[in-house]
């Protein structure tokens, strides 16, 4: 018995030292990645130190480098006294590529003990180098929208590419952001707060602590300490969009996030029975049926960088989230309206998978697709992106009490409005029935999506 169980744990140890060999021999090719700008470095390294020796020689007329090339062909020479070329010519070259192996192992364990701050994950850091070269080469991504929604879009998106751009409204007047916004005439940062977290790279540290709501404490109570943080950082900096600069380079941002404006924005809805309703938070409340939006004032400046941001786009996405209080507001905006109609990168729309009381109640896909044409006076978007399958019947029974209910798919109607339709199971359910975009399906779809159109259009 004890034979046999000191064969097998030699056996395990065997084949767990062949699975680290395989391991370092694999994160060895990999340092042969095209693109990593690793090798030319090397190999001009390698030149200079080649290029001084010989500077090195001409200047001391070459007399200790003579002895000393003597002295090696001496050794050399002894060598192949003994062993014969074919024999000693391999085994030198070999043991020079191992001191070579041996010293470069040692340097780049070295840096990566150095950049690997302590606590993190046993990543290399060639597979390090490798994801940064991946996600920085991927494509330029404009997404537009606001509240939960974007910020769930963009958790899936920064898997993909870095070169994200957030554009978020600024209607917001209610909560947190209202309350900063009445006092210190501030701009809302509460959606700006959620997409910075959402791109941040230590995402779920810093959602709880941007997310951290204060519960005691005169003045304090209610509010978010990423509000409040980049509050102080819109009054240290200037202005929003320097603060949100700052804060992103703070925070190791994965992408940029921008407001759509830098105007004091309030929002104004008519309604079917005649009522006019001003202020973001005010509108669903009112319970009515939209019939058109705007704001105060009217046509507001887009932030320059926005505009640039969707010019210099390889693709954008609008939505998901609240269709007229988190959407619309940011094509409220004419300048970016113009940009995105003007753009011939893919455009797509990500319809919200249920419907919203005292916004869209009774709304179908095409009644959205209708309101953002109203708004805009022009269409923006080539597709659709529609939730596929219902959600669970416990959680139609949550929402239907709350008088929402899934957003039906009308085809024809979508059709007849120009629209591909794009059908994907996208949904997230949590435990108490509350429906969600999943972040990495909506991602992974809108990238395939992407591809085929990228494709289709001979890029």
């Amino acid at each position: 018995m004890s034979i046999g169980f000191l064969r097998q744990a030699l056996n395990t140890l065997q084949a767990q030292s062949r699975r680290r060999t395989s391991h370092r021999v694999n994160q060895w090719f990999k340092w042969l990645s095209p693109g990593i700008s690793v090798k030319r470095w090397l190999l001009i390294s390698v030149a200079g130190v080649v290029l001084a020796s010989l500077g090195l020689a001409i200047w001391i007329k070459l007399t200790p480098i003579f002895w000393v090339l003597e002295f090696l062909r001496g050794i050399l020479g002894a060598i192949a006294d003994i062993l014969p070329n074919y024999i000693s010519g391999p085994l030198v070259i070999l043991f020079g590529l191992l001191l070579l192996l041996w010293g470069q192992t040692r340097t780049v364990g070295s840096i990566t003990k150095v950049l690997r701050p302590q606590g993190q994950s046993e990543e290399e850091l060639i597979d390090v180098l490798l994801a940064h070269r991946r996600l920085y080469r991927g494509p330029k991504i404009v997404v537009i929208g606001g509240g939960t929604g974007l910020s769930t879009l963009l958790r899936g998106l920064k898997t993909y590419s870095a070169n994200i751009t957030a554009i978020v409204t600024v209607a917001d007047d209610g909560g947190s952001s209202g309350r900063l916004r009445q006092e210190f005439g501030v701009l809302p940062p509460g959606d700006i707060r959620n997409c910075l977290a959402a791109l941040a790279d230590e995402e779920k540290l810093l959602t709880e602590l941007f997310q951290y709501r204060f519960k005691a404490g005169d003045g304090l109570t209610g509010h978010s300490f990423g509000n409040l943080f980049l509050t102080a950082m819109s009054d240290i900096t200037g202005d929003l969009e320097r603060a949100v600069a700052a804060s992103s380079k703070v925070l190791a941002v994965r992408g940029q996030v921008l407001p759509a404006t830098l105007s004091d924005v309030r929002l104004w809805a008519e309604l079917a029975d005649g009522r006019r309703i001003e202020g973001e938070s005010s509108i669903p409340e009112a319970g009515g049926s939209i019939v058109k939006i705007g704001c105060i004032p009217a046509n507001p400046p887009a932030l320059p960088a926005a505009i640039k941001a969707i010019n210099e786009a390889d693709y954008i996405i609008i939505g998901p989230g609240s269709l007229y209080t988190s959407l619309i507001p940011n094509l409220l905006v004419p300048q970016i309206a113009d940009a995105i109609a003007a753009s011939l990168a893919p455009r797509i729309y990500v319809c919200n998978i249920m419907t919203q009381p005292g916004e869209t109640q009774g709304y179908t896909v095409s009644d959205h697709i209708r309101a953002i044409d109203a708004a805009c006076g022009r269409q923006l978007f080539d597709a659709v992106l529609v939730h596929k399958k219902s959600p669970s019947p416990h959680s139609l029974i949550r929402y239907a009490q709350q008088n929402s209910h899934p957003v039906f798919l009308d085809r024809e109607a979508v059709s007849a409005l120009g629209r591909r339709i794009v059908l994907a199971n996208i949904l997230f359910e949590d435990d108490i029935g509350c429906v969600r975009h999943n972040p990495q399906k909506l991602a992974r779809v809108l990238l395939r999506w992407y591809s085929g159109a990228h494709l289709g259009m001979g890029r």
